[in-house]
């Protein structure tokens, strides 16, 4: 009887691989641990990327932005604004210390370990940034814009215009406890808190009284503050409440860092 060659070839080949040694348990395991320590070292990579150019989450420290952002919440910060977009009044703004807003605070030791991983979670991305160093709060003011505090009605007038910040401020804070008439310089924004009663803006970092020193140079600017996301059941979007600077007159639009404009609405 005749053999049929397909089979024949089959039987070579199952001789052939019986013959060969098998990767041993040690060897599959090391296999195992280099594809998990690649797709350890990828997943940290794309997370340094896009909390260094894209998203960074921050920890809420304190009250000044109340009731629009509680003590424990987590923001997600888009750091495309500025830069594609451009700043706008309302935007709530994540910003490096100008210059002596903060009181100076140990941080909370956790133990060298501890401490170390921490750090480096935080560093690529996967833990939110505790805002050491930073603070945040509202753009009310663009570069140009003149802004003073109070009307007849003890409400904040920018370009003239009054603006009603029922919206967002924090029921019973008034618009400001300090009176003040500024412009904005170019290349920085004038921000205040939320929760006016209980924020140290640029109402009380400018001695000369004319927004020189309070203002914040927008390239200290670290982006735009667009989601809550922690806790869950206070999960949402940041809104800029645009409709409360409808009506302000625009002034002449001034060049940003890097040449970009941010615009004057």
């Amino acid at each position: 009887m005749g053999t049929d060659a397909d089979s024949a070839r089959a039987e070579a080949k199952d001789e052939t691989q019986e013959g060969e040694p098998r990767p041993g348990v040690g060897a599959r395991i090391g296999g195992a641990v280099r594809e998990l320590v690649i797709v350890l070292a990828m997943a940290l990579t794309l997370s340094f990327v896009v909390k260094t150019f894209l998203l960074q989450a921050f920890y809420i420290p304190s009250e000044s932005m109340e009731d629009t952002l509680l003590v424990g919440d987590r923001v997600v910060v888009s750091k495309l604004t500025p830069g594609p977009f451009d700043l706008q009044r309302g935007d709530v703004v994540v910003f490096g210390d100008p210059g002596d807003w903060l009181n100076e605070t140990p941080p909370v030791n956790h133990g060298a370990a501890l401490n170390a991983v921490r750090d480096t979670m935080t560093f690529v991305g996967l833990l939110p940034d505790t805002s050491e160093g930073h603070l945040i709060k509202r753009v009310i003011g663009l570069p140009g814009d003149r802004v003073q505090c109070c009307g007849s009605d003890g409400k904040l007038m920018v370009n003239g215009a009054t603006i009603d910040e029922a919206s967002y401020l924090k029921p019973g804070s008034s618009p400001s406890s300090v009176d003040f008439d500024i412009t904005v310089p170019e290349g920085k924004v004038w921000v205040m808190g939320d929760n006016r009663d209980d924020s140290s803006d640029s109402r009380f970092h400018d001695p000369s009284g004319t927004g020189r020193d309070g203002a914040v140079p927008i390239d200290l600017v670290v982006g735009r503050a667009r989601f809550t996301v922690w806790p869950l059941d206070r999960a949402s979007s940041l809104s800029n409440h645009s409709e409360v600077f409808a009506d302000v007159p625009r002034t002449r639009a001034a060049a940003g860092p890097g040449g970009q404009v941010v615009a004057a609405r």
